[in-house]
């Protein structure tokens, strides 16, 4: 497929399988891109005439430090493992500051709950979403950017943003129904 390409959670982890469970550090250009979300944020926060606090940093910090599509009970148990007094109510502060500020997009995929990815140096991509597990696979994919271009065109439309979301079951999923079926 595309060259941006990861995976993230978006039903609760199951204990086994490729590809499932929490979401990783990200590599050597997520943690470049978690920097640029959190220097932009201070300038934000500047902007916005609001106070620097300690628990909202840590928050912030622990989001772009994620990656993927990560919930608020995520962000919230990751940031109590640095902080146990962090609350959700900040969490949910936090991430709509971020929101607000364009550095994560919130997203829901088939009406789950809302999920956040960092927006801050981050390519457009698209979404196939497992129906099975929950899994999320990022995809960039030339040709469907240069499809939907032309259809737009064609009709006179222009186009702001869009989203492209794929449900169907992954890999391990459909592997797994398989060896279930099989007697």
């Amino acid at each position: 497929m595309g060259s941006n390409h990861s995976t993230s959670k978006a039903a609760p982890p199951r204990p086994s399988g490729r590809g499932r469970g929490a979401p990783t550090a990200p590599p050597a250009a997520g943690r470049r891109a978690a920097h640029a979300g959190r220097a932009q944020l201070d300038v934000e926060i500047s902007r916005l005439g609001l106070k620097h606090s300690r628990q909202r940093d840590l928050v912030a910090d622990v989001f772009f430090d994620m990656g993927g599509h990560v919930s608020v009970e995520q962000v919230v148990a990751a940031a109590r493992r640095s902080d146990p007094r962090v609350s959700v109510a900040t969490v949910y502060r936090t991430m709509k500051l971020l929101a607000d500020c364009g550095l994560a997009f919130p997203r829901q995929f088939d009406g789950t709950q809302t999920r956040y990815e960092p927006a801050a140096g981050r390519p457009h991509h698209d979404h196939l979403i497992c129906t099975g597990c929950g899994t999320i696979e990022e995809f960039a994919e030339e040709r469907i950017e240069t499809l939907q271009t032309r259809v737009a065109a064609n009709r006179g439309f222009q186009v702001e943003t869009h989203k492209l979301e794929i449900y169907g079951r992954c890999a391990a999923c459909r592997r797994d129904e398989r060896r279930e079926a099989t007697p």
